[in-house]
């Protein structure tokens, strides 16, 4: 790990006192990570929490992607759904948590700020390019108090650049017309740093009709006093995506041209503005005590155009949907180092939620006329207020030993109207949710420690509409509460070779399948969701670096509701895979040179409820680069994705269009093998 800048006081007796060394973490680093002071007022995820994974800036910026969300993919045990429609493109998970949407499970975080939509997606996700990454950490598992809603299984938090001095450009060209430009500037000098960012990515996509143009521009502004005891600042970020969206096939139209777009999407589109802004404050109120604070406001406006199939029975398959977001927040920390054996955290946030959400309806036509809707399905405008406060203590009895207990509730209140006729109608009352937790890491040497974590996360139900909001004859829904496990160990083969094992498992009462923007809601009862992780990091010589994980997981319903009459206990929760498996290599071949392979592979998985339609989407992939520094200062990259042109796809199970007899599954293919070059300029 290489190290910069100064860390404040409290910071360094934290590491000092409760990290130790590398073994008494359970954190695996992938890539090199640039250590700084960060967050002055808070204590390290890395030192606290006990299934961490940290991925490093060098495996992130020279990588070329339509979306960031497919960089998380590198990450051990981390789900992928690729929806590839458009602006509409997908999102990582983990923990047996997929991405269809009708259970978003995990937190999402930029710079530590709070970055989900209301549903629970990532969307904020896309405005950030890999150039302006430092690292990507991922915590799993339900024993981090820090976050409530959304962070059911755990939570992502992606961390751009700050401070430092450079000026980094990133110039590529490639398949499917390709044009992406990357620039980022920054600037640090008596105690003010200016960051700066901004990207353009146009591209025709691989299939017809799918056109995407995309910007985004950031800027960071921060002081530190002369002591390191205030850091302040000010980020802001705006984004755009208009986006085509190809549609999704039928097995018989993917049969004949898997790159096709049916003549029915002709007019699918979307366009997407989103913006976040935060202030930032840290500071060292005495030597053993400290504050952080964060106050946020994110927004969003997507007017989306869809039609889901050619079903001419109804308008239910081609709707807009218009989504226009503002969440204002306001997060606290407080940090005490009672002594070299004990320090204590406690923090409370705050966040306001100001929604409206549309959908209309079309008649049938080839390609969708989205000029008159012929009904409205919502016009809702749905307010969420959430409260939420944690305390955790972390204790070292001995030099051997770390207990972590902690504690968190949360609260809601808001309310939804329908602005069609005014009527306005309560947030369900799920009174304080209570959630208790702990951590404990064992380290009897530095080469080997063993860990355990046990928790409580919640779900409740988002959208605007029942069951969320008590609108008529809504039946009142308690939150679901997860309850997981997870026992492990971290242990160093040799110098350069560490490796790490988890067995848990997570249960839910009362758990929820639903899809706001459509709003289907399906009652799933009992769930209980395990696996087992593994991972293997070495250097096998000065010049190659090796990297393999492998993730079983399984989720299943084991108790509770029935669907169409029949029972779901026993049967698997959709599209969730068995198997997640990552696997690299990187050579350097000469001080110029560099060689890297990556592959991914995801099991398949069953489409419906009822696990009767078989199983769908596994692939196996690989990616390939070269890496050669004409200068110091420039560099150029090639880069082959699915460098053996294997065919793959997303698929669900469309059954909300047809008339049952008729359900069938629908299919968005995966992009064939593509090319990259980049120009790389380093000053």
């Amino acid at each position: 790990m290489q190290h910069s800048l100064k860390p404040s006081r409290l910071a360094w007796l934290v590491a000092l006192a409760l990290s130790g060394v590398q073994a008494q973490e359970s954190t695996v680093i992938l890539g090199e990570v640039t250590v700084s002071s960060g967050n002055a007022g808070s204590l390290p995820t890395r030192s606290i929490l006990t299934s961490v994974d940290v991925m490093g800036a060098e495996r992130v910026q020279d990588k070329n992607v339509a979306n960031s969300w497919e960089l998380i993919g590198q990450m051990p045990g981390v789900q992928l759904t690729e929806f590839r429609l458009g602006a509409e493109s997908g999102k990582p998970s983990f923990r047996a948590f997929n991405g269809e949407g009708y259970i978003n499970g995990i937190k999402l975080l930029i710079d530590g700020v709070p970055s989900n939509v209301n549903s629970g997606n990532m969307r904020y996700l896309d405005m950030i390019f890999p150039l302006d990454i430092d690292y990507v950490e991922v915590v799993r598992g339900t024993n981090d108090p820090r976050y409530g809603l959304h962070n059911i299984g755990g939570n992502i938090n992606v961390a751009t650049r700050q401070g430092g001095n450079y000026a980094d450009g990133r110039l590529t060209v490639g398949s499917f017309n390709t044009q992406e430009l990357q620039a980022a500037f920054g600037r640090e000098s008596g105690g003010f740093a200016q960051n700066y960012f901004v990207a353009k990515q146009d591209s025709d996509g691989y299939r017809d009709h799918s056109r995407s143009e995309k910007y985004s521009l950031g800027g960071k502004w921060f002081y530190t006093s002369d002591s390191g005891d205030l850091k302040a600042g000010l980020i802001a970020r705006v984004y755009n995506h208009d986006a085509e969206s190809p549609g999704y096939l039928t097995a018989g139209e993917m049969g004949a041209n898997r790159f096709q777009s049916p003549a029915r999407n002709a007019n699918d589109h979307d366009n997407r503005d989103m913006q976040q802004f935060s202030g930032h404050l840290d500071v060292q109120i005495a030597s053993n005590l400290a504050y952080s604070g964060k106050l946020y406001f994110n927004s969003i406006e997507d007017d989306r155009r869809v039609t889901y199939t050619g079903y001419s029975g109804s308008s239910a398959p081609r709707q807009r949907r218009l989504w226009n977001e503002e969440h204002t927040g306001w997060m606290n920390t407080l940090t005490w180092q009672a002594s070299q054996q004990i320090a204590i955290e406690g923090g409370f946030n705050y966040e306001h939620q100001d929604n409206r959400y549309r959908r209309y309806r079309y008649a049938y036509a080839v390609p969708t006329d989205f000029s008159t809707p012929v009904s409205t399905s919502n016009d809702d405008s749905h307010t969420l207020d959430n409260f939420g406060a944690y305390v955790q203590a972390i204790i070292k009895p001995s030099v051997s030993w770390k207990i972590v207990p902690a504690i968190r509730a949360d609260s809601f209140k808001g309310h939804t109207t329908l602005n069609a006729t005014g009527q306005t109608y309560p947030l369900q009352d799920y009174g304080w949710i209570n959630q208790p937790k702990l951590s404990v890491v064992y380290s009897p040497s530095p080469a080997f420690s063993l860990y355990g974590n046990w928790g409580r996360t919640f779900q409740i139900v988002t959208g605007s509409r029942s069951p969320a909001y008590l609108t008529t004859g809504t039946t009142v829904v308690k939150p679901s509460i997860n309850t997981g496990i997870e026992l492990g160990t971290k242990f160093r083969l040799a110098e350069r070779t560490e490796a790490r094992i988890a067995v848990w498992q997570q249960d839910a009462t009362d758990e929820v399948a639903n899809l706001p923007s459509a709003n289907a809601t399906q009652n799933l009862g009992e769930t209980r969701r395990k696996g087992i992780d593994f991972q293997i990091t070495t250097q096998v010589a000065d010049k190659v670096k090796l990297w393999f994980s492998h993730a079983y997981q399984e989720a299943k319903i084991v108790g509770g509701y029935a669907s169409g009459g029949a029972s779901l206990v026993g049967k698997e929760v959709f599209s969730t895979p068995r198997t997640i498996t990552n696997i690299g290599m990187e050579y350097q071949a000469t001080e110029s040179l560099r060689f890297n392979l990556q592959g991914r592979a995801q099991g398949s998985y069953y489409i419906d409820d009822m696990n009767a339609k078989g199983k769908y989407g596994g692939y196996v992939l690989f990616d390939g680069g070269v890496h050669y520094a004409l200068t110091k200062n420039l560099g150029i990259d090639l880069q082959v994705r699915n460098m053996f042109d294997r065919k793959y796809e997303y698929v669900w199970y469309d059954n909300f269009f047809y008339p049952a007899s008729s359900y069938q599954p629908m299919f968005s293919p995966g992009a064939g093998r593509s090319v990259y070059a980049s120009l790389n300029v380093k000053m």
